[in-house]
Formats: structure tokens, C-alpha cells, sequence
């Protein structure tokens, strides 16, 4: 028998088959690329699906944040993945995304920038463009609305603090966490960064609603312009 000889999923032992293993031995037996190979369901010629999810997630270093971060048209680049499967695995893995967004809102009081980072990174921590966020709180600081106020770039331009303050205004807000992440993984603040800011905690004090926060999100970290005392 030659050695690259390809067994589909169907001639395995039905313990060791994906789908089957998930109905018996539940969701938390299965590796991630067993995971992946059900949402693929098939794989090439030459290679199962279960190994064709571990050649995807070897790509991307076997984590699966970074695996969130790949196209449409770079799932595609493998072998046995078509535009079905990959829009598939892209909307699984915005579907965890979202669902770690909500476990981040149960605690909707913001205590620190660590607990505005939890509530933001789900949301803007894996993105590949910059997005620039508000979160709008009470005065126990409980979050009462999140929203996207530009995409594509941080500027004064792009950022338009009247839009930011009216809706303050409407939701009777008394203090704001301002957030934005930075795509490249670094945490240093630009000049735009720190000129955006002053900006907005001035145009905030003239209106008694504060700006207690500016936080600059990567993937696993975050800058703090308050904890730097920067703001």
C-alpha cells in the first residue's frame, strides 16, 4: 500500500468520524480542526477534510483568532476549499466572535480600562481596518450604548465630534470610553491619536460629559491613555 494513500472520512471507524464523535462524546472531545472539517464537510482528492482543516490552521499558526483574520479569497488559495466552504468557515468564526461580545456586555459596568478592553476587544481586536468606537455610560459608569463612529482611519476629520456628543446628549450620558484599534499590533498612540482626544475631552468638558478613557486595541493587548496619564 503506498504511503499517501487518501482514506475519506466515510471508510473510518464511525468513533473516529467528526459528526459522529460530536453526537456521542459531545462538542468538547473534538479538536479544533475536527470542528473545522465539519463545517468544510468534505475534503480534496487528496486529502480528508480533517486534514485539510489542519493545513488551514497550520496557516494560520494553529490559532484560531488569526484564522478569523483570512478572506474569502485567501481560504480559497487551498486546495478542496471553495467559495461556499470558505464563506462557511468565515461566518462560524464571526458567529464566536460575536458570541464573546455578549459574554463581554453581562458585565456592563466598566471598572477599569481592562473591563473596557474586554467589552471592545471582541469587537474591534482582530479587525483588519481601524474602526473608531464610543462607549456611552451612565453615571455608575454601566454602559447604556456602544456604537461605530468611523471606519477606515482615525482623523479629526473622520471623527466628528458633534455626531459623537448628540448622541451623548440623547442617551444621557455622563461619560464616554473613546476606543479604536490598531490593525498593525502597535500599541504606540499617533500624533492623530492624542490630537483626536484632546479634541474630544475638550469638546466633552464644555458640556459636563466626560472622557474617561482612550484605548488603543490590538489583538491580545491594549494602551490606555488614562492609565498613562496622557489624557
Amino acid at each position: 500500500m503506498e504511503e499517501n494513500t487518501y482514506f475519506p472520512i466515510t471508510s473510518w471507524a464511525e468513533g473516529d468520524r467528526p459528526r459522529e464523535k460530536l453526537i456521542e462524546k459531545g462538542k468538547t472531545a473534538l479538536s479544533d480542526a475536527e470542528l473545522i472539517a465539519i463545517l468544510i464537510g468534505s475534503g480534496s482528492r487528496s486529502k480528508s477534510a480533517v486534514e485539510l482543516a489542519r493545513e488551514i490552521l497550520a496557516g494560520s499558526e494553529n490559532k484560531l483568532k488569526e484564522l478569523g483574520r483570512l478572506s474569502i479569497n485567501r481560504l480559497m488559495e487551498y486546495k478542496g476549499i471553495g467559495q461556499a466552504k470558505a464563506v462557511t468557515i468565515i461566518a462560524a468564526l464571526e458567529l464566536g466572535r460575536r458570541r464573546r461580545g455578549e459574554e463581554a456586555l453581562i458585565r456592563k459596568k466598566i471598572t477599569s480600562s481592562k473591563t473596557a478592553f474586554e467589552v471592545m476587544q471582541p469587537i474591534i481586536g482582530d479587525l483588519n481596518h481601524e474602526e473608531f468606537w464610543v462607549i456611552y455610560m451612565n453615571n455608575s459608569n454601566k454602559i447604556l450604548y456602544k456604537e461605530q463612529s468611523s471606519k477606515g482611519g482615525i482623523t479629526g476629520t473622520l471623527v466628528d465630534p458633534r455626531n459623537v456628543f448628540r448622541k451623548a446628549l440623547e442617551l444621557a450620558a455622563t461619560c464616554i470610553i473613546l476606543a479604536h484599534n490598531h490593525p498593525s499590533g502597535t500599541l504606540k498612540p499617533s500624533r492623530a491619536d492624542q490630537n483626536l482626544t484632546r479634541k474630544l475631552k475638550t469638546a466633552g468638558e464644555s458640556l459636563d460629559i466626560k472622557v474617561l478613557d482612550h484605548l488603543i486595541i490590538t489583538q491580545n493587548a491594549y494602551f490606555s491613555f488614562a492609565d498613562e496619564g496622557i489624557l
